[in-house]
């Protein structure tokens, strides 16, 4: 009920942020206090003996299902040993990242005076990209391997458009992202519209929270990438518009133009190897602003309203592109 309560206080005070996906508010008097605590360079750094110490101070990081000698060969081998050094080389000190997570949690705050500042902790996951960050009530936790650049050679076999968002610049994002997921909320999704505009409302929350990082950032796309998407915005609008694929239920249609992928599946020539990938979360972002900027309705109305009401509402109509 508690945890309820907070959610519920969380999203009332959304209310201020109406109709201006850019909103700007000044959380400079706003306090946070907090260090980052690395358990990668701890765990790389410590004598097998002292383990009992290190798993006293970071319990939560040892699973009981494992004996000592599990996390003893841990240390002694070869390859963790490397990906330790290659981290320890990449982020010395995370001087920068630890500024962008102050500001997340500044606006965090600043919306929520009930969000509490989690205890920050670094660690190593053997390059586990689909768990970069995790996030509980009370820690977060940040897999600094998996943000080593696009080009490091421990991301030689990952294809090209998942290491595109394996840098540091990313780990603000992917934080104030899982963020998003925890805080808004919608129906089974069924349609492709419901996913888009799911996705949309995960974009629009994270502009209000990390609103110093660009919107290429946000959705993860190079520059390059959004502009293609704001240039053939209204072309990708009647391709779905003309093949009925709104309210499909289509399984397929994840896959296509929601979920991560190199490009975005048209199935035409001239287009899927230019597109970048998750393009329906783009044009759901589009009609969450549009149904914003056109509707006297609060933050907190839009993350409640389900997908066809403010896409019905939403007035949406990209215009052609001269």
């Amino acid at each position: 009920m508690k945890k309820l309560l907070v959610l519920v206080m969380f999203i009332m005070v959304l209310v201020s942020c109406v109709n201006n996906s850019k909103t700007k508010v000044d959380v400079s008097a706003i306090q946070v206090d907090f260090n980052i605590e690395r358990f990668d360079m701890a765990f790389g750094e410590t004598n097998p003996q002292d383990l009992p110490k290190l798993k006293a101070a970071f319990p939560f990081m040892f699973s009981n299902r494992f004996e000592d000698e599990f996390w003893i060969s841990q240390m002694k081998d070869s390859l963790q040993q490397e990906l330790h050094k290659e981290t320890a080389n990449v982020f010395p000190d995370l001087d920068k990242e630890k500024a962008e997570i102050t500001e997340l949690f500044k606006h965090l705050k600043y919306y929520n005076p009930y969000f509490t500042t989690p205890r920050v902790v670094t660690a190593t996951s053997s390059v586990d990209y689909r768990n970069k960050v995790i996030v509980t009530d009370t820690i977060v936790l940040i897999s600094l391997d998996t943000y080593l650049g696009d080009k490091h050679f421990f991301y030689d076999g990952i294809q090209e458009y998942l290491k595109a968002n394996m840098k540091s610049e990313q780990i603000v994002v992917d934080l104030a992202n899982t963020y998003a997921e925890k805080s808004v909320f919608q129906p089974i999704r069924k349609t492709l519209l419901d996913e888009m505009v799911y996705y949309g409302k995960l974009l629009a929350f994270k502009e209000r929270v990390i609103p110093f990082k660009t919107d290429a950032d946000n959705i993860g796309y190079s520059q390059a990438q959004l502009d293609w998407a704001k240039v053939n915005q209204e072309n990708i609008w009647s391709y779905f518009v003309e093949r009925e694929l709104l309210y499909s239920t289509d399984n397929k249609l994840p896959n296509q133009f929601i979920n991560p992928a190199p490009f975005s599946k048209f199935y035409l020539a001239e287009i899927d190897s230019d597109s970048p990938g998750r393009i329906g979360r783009f044009v759901g972002w589009e009609i969450v602003k549009s149904y914003l900027k056109n509707n006297s309705v609060s933050f907190n109305e839009m993350l409640k309203t389900d997908a066809e009401t403010i896409f019905n509402l939403s007035k949406y109509k990209p215009e052609p592109n001269e």
